[in-house]
């Protein structure tokens, strides 16, 4: 899916979620531009579903989600996977968010059980929860990110933020 789809449906969600209720939240991330580049494997159904539901979801946090194209603070490559183990399906996600330096500022990652055999069979209330935990976990870490770094003060530097190298382990959770 291009960058300017993943836009324009983020746009259109962000849109609608206008009216919604706001969720509680004790720090804000506002003011600080998240763009959302990719989400590796799932297919493009799946894929445009989950960005609605993560435009909904960062409304609900105050996240300013922009376009992929568009100047950002930061940038977030998503990849899922799903995997049986003992008859229980469970869906895995990373969030891999970068800096404006292009350096992995943090890597979030984790799984639910999900009712379903594949992630082509992921339905609105699975994609939606996933949504939640993913958009509050990258709000967290803008939260902590803005009230650790003065405004006057650029680009954002801390020591997790410097370049790192994937484990063999996160490859292969980033390949699934």
């Amino acid at each position: 899916m291009s960058g300017m789809t993943l836009a324009r449906l983020a746009a259109i969600a962000l849109t609608a979620a206008l009216g919604a209720c706001q969720g509680t939240f004790s720090a804000s991330p506002e003011g600080i531009p998240v763009a959302l580049e990719s989400i590796d494997g799932a297919p493009a159904p799946i894929r445009s579903a989950l960005a609605e539901e993560l435009a909904t979801a960062a409304t609900d946090r105050k996240v300013d989600l922009v376009g992929a194209s568009a100047e950002a603070r930061y940038r977030v490559r998503g990849y899922l996977s799903t995997a049986t183990e003992d008859g229980e399906t469970k869906v895995s996600y990373v969030w891999d968010v970068f800096d404006s330096q292009k350096r992995r500022a943090k890597r979030l990652e984790g799984s639910s059980p999900a009712p379903v055999a594949s992630i082509s069979s992921l339905d609105k209330q699975a994609l939606a929860k996933l949504a939640q935990a993913s958009m509050g976990e990258i709000a967290e870490f803008l939260s902590e990110a803005k009230s650790e770094t003065p405004a006057a003060e650029a680009p954002f530097q801390t020591a997790e933020a410097q370049p790192t190298e994937a484990s063999d382990e996160e490859n292969q959770v980033a390949m699934q």
